[in-house]
């Protein structure tokens, strides 16, 4: 499946509501929506420029949605899903999810460690709607420079 719009990248974060991820080695886990946008908080803090990165944290869950059966590529499909509408880096970053084996790049490792404090982090990190904006912006630049190539 691949996303052709913000609203249906949205609609697909919310049915995150309520929808748990995969326990930690400790047998917690999380609800993904809120996860997601405790992982994009925390990666707006550590790197407040870096917009792709940021949303990476944000929709990274989305392939459990889409592929609840594939749990060991989940990272696949939401890269799939997601690298028309937002972009190649995104994709990428999104691709290799933590559990996508070892890197050595830095912007995968600051998404990796994000996710992680994500998991166990309890804070308000506000509404998905707050991330409309930038969403639209990715989206936006993301389809001039493919009208480009």
């Amino acid at each position: 499946m691949e996303l052709r719009s913000v609203e249906e990248l949205m609609d697909l974060m919310y049915a995150c509501r309520g929808v748990r991820g995969t326990p930690d080695r400790a047998g917690r886990s999380v609800d993904l929506h809120e996860h997601a946008l405790r992982t994009a908080a925390l990666l707006r803090r550590s790197r407040p420029a870096d917009k792709e990165l940021q949303v990476s944290g944000l929709v990274h869950p989305v392939g459990r949605l889409l592929r609840p059966d594939a749990a060991a590529t989940w990272g696949l499909h939401t890269a799939d899903a997601i690298r028309a509408l937002l972009g190649d880096r995104v994709a990428r970053l999104v691709r290799h999810h933590p559990w996508h084996g070892p890197s050595a790049d830095d912007d995968v490792l600051s998404l990796r460690q994000a996710h992680e404090e994500g998991r166990l982090a309890a804070f308000d990190a506000g509404v998905l709607e707050d991330w409309r904006t930038v969403l639209e912006l990715l989206a936006a630049r993301n389809s001039r420079l493919g009208a480009v190539d």
